[in-house]
């Protein structure tokens, strides 16, 4: 039995057994290619969520209504990225044994690639809806097969070709955009085509793991993370495609790269808790459990 971290996010403080979903922060950043801090997100966002309301006038839901455990942060080995990722697949293993949603705060990408690997092994027929201004397909970065710049060519070498839907893609190496054309479903620059995605994916049934790079919003909205790109997504347009998303059978996602250092202002850390508020109360799992 897991116990309740003392600082938990708005509205997430059910207990464990009660809880549907369970959030586990992974603050690792080891891998970043240019500003680092994104190790520092899920505490931030922890700290100021309380500047929200627990209630969406967008989806007319509250927090308070659901089941959502915050489990803390995870402790990782910030000199081993092979370490970080299989403690953070062995805490996403523990939430699924236990018939619980794995909900990840990172970090840096990365991350996402330990929560693939036990949601994998779970449903061997696992697709990814992936939102970020980077491809993200790098076979190595410097050499290093473990990158953030690289975690969706790892991801793709456990799923296949066709399993990894991209979207809001805005930056990358050519031959990133070649492998994409070849292996995965690449939508650049918005959210065209998400729609069609969804309806697809929702008629075979599949079982879909959400990422959300937050550097899928334009930098004026969204300054602080670590690699930012002009030419972004607004926030009205990220919270309707986070919510359609949400319709198709979702096992498993994860927001990421906060920098919270890299913007004196604040506003990136209040956007990103409100996209971590919307996105928990569009699961349709985030329900009290009766």
């Amino acid at each position: 039995m897991m116990r309740p971290n003392i600082e938990t996010f708005l509205g997430c403080d059910s207990d464990y057994a009660r809880a549907s979903v369970v959030l586990y922060g992974a603050p690792f950043d080891s891998t970043t290619s240019f500003r680092p801090g994104a190790r520092f997100g899920p505490a931030a966002m922890r700290h100021e969520s309380f500047g929200l309301e627990t209630y969406s006038p967008y989806q007319d839901r509250d927090l308070g209504d659901c089941a959502v455990f915050d489990s803390g942060d995870l402790e990782l080995c910030f000199g081993s990225a092979e370490m970080a990722l299989a403690d953070i697949e062995a805490r996403a293993e523990e939430i699924l044994r236990d018939g619980k949603f794995p909900l990840l705060l990172g970090g840096e990408h990365l991350v996402t690639l330990g929560a693939v690997r036990a949601l994998a092994r779970r449903h061997p027929d696992l697709h990814i809806v992936h939102f970020d201004a980077h491809a993200d397909l790098r076979d190595d970065y410097l050499g290093a097969k473990l990158s953030h710049a690289c975690v969706l060519r790892r991801c793709h070498e456990i799923l296949g070709d066709g399993r990894i839907h991209q979207f809001c893609i805005r930056s990358g190496e050519r031959e990133e955009f070649r492998f994409a054309k070849a292996h995965t479903d690449l939508h650049p620059f918005s959210f065209d085509g998400l729609a069609q995605t969804v309806e697809a994916l929702i008629a075979q049934g599949a079982p879909v793991y959400l990422t959300i790079d937050l550097d899928c919003l334009d930098p004026a909205a969204f300054p602080g993370t670590g690699t930012p790109e002009a030419g972004g997504v607004t926030f009205l347009q990220l919270l309707e495609a986070v919510r359609r998303t949400c319709t198709a059978r979702i096992v498993g996602a994860d927001v990421n790269e906060l920098a919270p250092g890299l913007d004196a202002s604040g506003v990136s850390t209040a956007t990103a808790c409100k996209v971590l508020r919307e996105l928990l109360l569009a699961l349709p799992v985030g329900k009290p459990a009766l």
